[in-house]
């Protein structure tokens, strides 16, 4: 096997949960495909992969940058998926950035013990947003 549909491929890796989701991903320019110094091109989901070819994927875990190292058709444990592409550092170093913005954002959360705000909560609310 010298290459396998984009969609597949990425089904196979484990980035989408099905192969719908992946090609629907694909149509909304959610994956990009780049082979050797070219650039970035966005990816229809009938383009073949080949070994070496270099994706950036946005998915809800985030952006993925990966190398492709290996071909499959079929979805099997995620530790064959994990062998069949390679992430780059760069694309580490940013998830792992993406993680801690989240974790420094505050969480508010409500004080309301009865579980919904009175009227006089409510007027609080609006004067706070400056309506």
């Amino acid at each position: 096997m010298t290459s396998v549909r984009m969609d597949k491929w990425l089904w196979a890796a484990r980035f989408f949960k099905t192969r719908a989701l992946a090609a629907k991903a694909c149509d909304l320019g959610r994956v990009d495909w780049k082979k050797g110094e070219m650039a970035w091109q966005p990816a229809k989901a009938a383009r073949d992969v080949h070994t070496g070819d270099m994706l950036r994927v946005k998915n809800d875990s985030g952006e993925f940058q990966v190398e492709v190292l290996g071909l499959s058709e079929v979805r099997g444990p995620a530790s064959v998926a994990q062998s069949l592409y390679r992430e780059t550092d760069e694309s580490k170093s940013a998830r792992a950035a993406v993680v801690e913005a989240k974790k420094a954002i505050p969480v508010y959360e409500s004080t309301w013990e009865s579980g919904r705000p009175t009227k006089r909560d409510r007027r609080v609310m609006t004067r706070l947003r400056g309506r």
